[in-house]
């Protein structure tokens, strides 16, 4: 599939459903880091890698692990990560994070404090099931976007402000206003599974 969307000049987009079937056994499973890897090498361009917050929850450093998997030139060993050795990725090409599964645009000043903007952000049901129409989805998410983004290039300190630079910013977009009523109460609130099962060891040097 790989060899044809580059000879038809096509992006190849792995979807991540049926996962959790093999992901999250911590005694027999395989750990999303190696799936990341294997789909890198098999010319995949983007890749369903973990949200932090949302239906694709995960540990914060298990997801950063995974995302310089994705995106690194060199991933360097860090085991607090679940990166355990240094990975060279020569000419292999860069695979682009998709962070999708149960986030909306309340949740915006996390997902961009956890994974930076070298991410695609999908927003499905978070644009579809908007109560004012996709269109009105789309925009409460590109504004939240903009807003925040604003907010944090001019210094602010987005993971605590952002509720309030949301929620100022609904005050002039009813869309906004909308989706953050709409979904406010909405939180995927587990333990992750898949942890890096890394603690360091306290030394007397």
């Amino acid at each position: 599939m790989a060899k044809w969307a580059r000879r038809n000049d096509m992006i190849l987009h792995l979807h991540r459903a049926g996962h959790g079937t093999y992901t999250r056994q911590k005694t027999h499973g395989v750990s999303f880091r190696v799936i990341a890897k294997w789909m890198r090498m098999a010319g995949v361009d983007h890749i369903h890698a973990g949200t932090v917050v949302g239906k694709l929850e995960g540990d914060p450093n298990v997801i950063k692990g995974i995302y310089s998997t994705c995106r690194d030139t060199v991933t360097k060993q860090n085991l607090e990560q679940g990166v355990f050795f240094d990975q060279d990725w020569a000419g292999l090409r860069k695979v682009m994070p998709v962070a999708s599964g149960g986030i909306h645009a309340g949740q915006m000043h996390q997902l961009l404090t956890y994974l930076g903007e070298d991410v695609v952000l999908q927003f499905g049901g978070g644009t579809i099931g908007h109560p004012q129409g996709i269109q009105a989805g789309a925009t409460a998410n590109r504004v939240a976007l903009e807003v925040m983004v604003k907010a944090r290039n001019e210094g602010r300190d987005i993971w605590n402000e952002g509720p309030q630079i949301l929620a100022d910013a609904a005050k002039w977009c009813s869309p906004l206003r909308a989706a953050l009523d709409t979904w406010k109460d909405v939180t995927f609130d587990y333990a992750s599974t898949d942890t890096a099962d890394f603690v360091p060891t306290p030394t007397s040097a």
